[in-house]
């Protein structure tokens, strides 16, 4: 399978992840808070990641001193992210909620990627870039209203 095809099914399978988190999310957090259920997923997660770090032979983990203090703090944003869904998805629905957070991550994502932040490539912000940002804007209207 070439590798932009499997890149683009591996970014598929997130979005059904993220699509079958929120309203599992949003479910618990209505019946243990957020902040409860929040740290209940997190550690969950953290079980995962660690059965699968075993897994493959633990990676590259012993250069963990080497980060810098924003990517040891790249959590925190999990937490943010998991809060706003569980305000959101219960007074919005599930798709609401999420295209909000894709508008969030698209604006994020091309300030960041406009001038090569934290590490990535510079792609410039053009005028295809700008219509397609709005017509995503336009359509989560639609879908939000």
């Amino acid at each position: 399978m070439p590798e932009l095809l499997m890149t683009i099914l591996i970014g598929v399978v997130g979005g059904f992840a993220v699509g079958l988190q929120s309203p599992i999310s949003g479910a618990m957090s209505q019946r243990v808070g957020g902040i409860a259920s929040s740290f209940i997923i997190h550690v969950s997660g953290a079980f995962l990641s660690g059965a699968l770090l075993l897994f493959r032979g633990g990676e590259q983990i012993q250069n963990w001193r080497t980060l810098s203090w924003y990517m040891l703090g790249a959590g925190m944003f999990g937490v943010i992210l998991y809060l706003t869904l569980s305000h959101t998805l219960p007074r919005l629905g599930a798709t609401a909620a999420v295209v909000l957070i894709i508008i969030g991550q698209l604006a994020v994502g091309m300030v960041v990627d406009h001038f090569g932040l934290l590490g990535v490539a510079i792609r410039s912000i053009d005028g295809w870039r700008v219509m397609g940002t709005v017509l995503l804007i336009v359509a989560a209207y639609m879908i939000v209203r």
